[in-house]
């Protein structure tokens, strides 16, 4: 079992930026590959990155790339999104999400393990 706590979301202006955070407890972190999914209200849960368990590999939605930057420290258990930018249209909850194997990552059905989420809410 792995427990995931996502943080930092809030409230931002259009073109600023937030870090969020996602700390694990549980089960061998650095076993896991790590997904940032996020989700905006009338919407279906959309892939937003992600990272193998040894940070070899990252994946990202193609629209943001350049805008968001995954990343992971095995040694706090924690994986990070940078998101710089920000615009309206980020507004959303965003989750982290775990799982031991990967084979699309950007497939929520892919991950076992996810967090509450948090939420992030950007003006105009």
């Amino acid at each position: 079992q792995v427990h995931l706590v996502e943080s930092g979301g809030g409230l931002v202006q259009a073109g600023g930026s937030l870090r969020l955070s996602c700390a694990a407890s549980g089960r061998t972190f650095s076993n896991y590959f790590m997904g940032w999914f996020r989700q905006a209200p009338g919407k279906e849960r959309e892939f937003v990155a992600a990272i193998t368990w040894n940070g070899d590999r990252i994946h990202y939605a193609g629209s943001l790339k350049g805008r968001f930057t995954i990343s992971r420290d095995n040694a706090r258990n924690a994986v990070y999104l940078q998101m710089n930018s920000l615009q309206p249209e980020d507004t959303a909850v965003y989750y982290c999400a775990a799982d031991r194997t990967v084979v699309s990552p950007m497939n929520p059905k892919e991950y076992d393990y996810w967090g509450q989420g948090t939420q992030v809410t950007v003006s105009s």
